[in-house]
């Protein structure tokens, strides 16, 4: 069984490099169809609220919603994201007995590293550009994502059902 865990111990960082390639392919749209997508997102947001509260606005007021929000669901997407892709780096840190400051440490800058990549990269897109701002949108997700996989793991590592049952060694009496 060890056997096996140490052969699939490898594979746990695939939901962070899979989370890479997503970032990155979003990355790699041209400003016009990220516009476009976040604006969507924008507009099914108020419509939503919409036909929740029954406010029966119109479509100008419901465009006009959405572009008022649309700065801000642009944000909340870059947090996510990275929110996503710290707790896919930390769980296998933790796997690999990464803890405390280093886990924080590594996954940091492992987020922060890979974002400021990512911003590099936009700046070869058509209608992109790098934003630092971003960069520290990203890093705040990234920081909330390491805080809760650490939370997580110390909560329910630590809990008292737990924690394993020691058992009293028995000493052997030597003949002579």
């Amino acid at each position: 069984m060890k056997f096996i865990i140490t052969l699939l111990k490898p594979l746990s960082f695939l939901p962070a490099l899979l989370m890479m390639y997503v970032i990155f392919s979003f990355s790699a749209q041209t400003g016009e169809v990220s516009g476009e997508l976040s604006y969507k997102i924008s507009y099914e947001i108020v419509e939503t609220k919409n036909e929740l509260f029954h406010t029966e606005k119109s479509y100008d007021q419901l465009a006009y919603e959405a572009e008022q929000i649309h700065y801000y669901v642009r944000k909340a997407a870059h947090m996510t994201e990275y929110f996503l892709l710290a707790i896919a780096i930390s769980f296998p840190l933790y796997v690999y007995k990464v803890r405390g400051f280093w886990l924080f440490f590594l996954a940091g800058i492992l987020c922060v590293g890979f974002a400021g990549l990512d911003e590099y990269h936009q700046s070869f897109v058509s209608g992109r550009s790098p934003g630092l701002k971003d960069v520290g949108f990203d890093s705040t997700g990234a920081l909330i994502g390491i805080l809760m996989v650490q939370l997580f793991c110390w909560s329910s590592l630590h809990s008292p059902d737990s924690r394993p049952v020691r058992r009293k060694k028995r000493r052997k009496k030597h003949r002579r």
